[in-house]
């Protein structure tokens, strides 16, 4: 069974460290930047924007984790969740943690009148899709996930002026 609690700073080495272990899963080992204390900061300093739920087993092992924040729709004019990241380590995995992770999730956004969850996942991730698929879950046939980042992002981008930043 998995007890499911908001994260606290405690558990900032924790949730990095599984970050990691996820990499690792999406074979992209190298691409973690992400320290200790911007972790910290994102999710507990002044006004967080980045929310963490962690999953643990009865001994309050820590097994995973989801990280989330809000987003907008325009067409139903109010908020949803999007899930960055869920994670359960290897060896806890099939014990319940991934579904009690999303429901918690949903649960928020139906106590918040929230209008969905939503995530992105890999092609080739068969477990994970079938997992997704079992809970109900369907992908968004006809969208594509595009990103602008690294050179692409800096080439392109125009420096906004401090106070348009918001």
């Amino acid at each position: 069974m998995s007890v499911i609690r908001p994260a606290n700073r405690q558990d900032v080495p924790a949730i990095l460290r599984m970050i990691h272990e996820l990499a690792r899963y999406e074979k992209e080992p190298d691409a973690v930047r992400n320290t200790p204390d911007m972790l910290e900061q994102v999710l507990f300093g002044d006004n967080p924007r980045v929310f963490a739920a962690i999953a643990e087993n009865q001994a309050g092992e820590v097994r995973g984790f989801a990280l989330w924040f809000l987003n907008y729709s325009t067409w139903e004019g109010v908020h949803g969740i999007y899930l960055e990241d869920l994670y359960v380590s290897p060896e806890a995995r099939g014990e319940g943690h991934g579904k009690a992770l999303l429901q918690h999730l949903a649960g928020i956004a139906v106590a918040k009148g929230y209008a969905r969850v939503e995530w992105s996942v890999l092609d080739w991730n068969e477990p994970s899709i079938n997992f997704y698929r079992r809970l109900g879950a369907r992908p968004m046939d006809g969208w594509s996930t595009f990103r602008l980042t690294g050179d692409a992002l800096e080439q392109f981008g125009t420096p906004v002026p401090a106070a348009a930043r918001g």
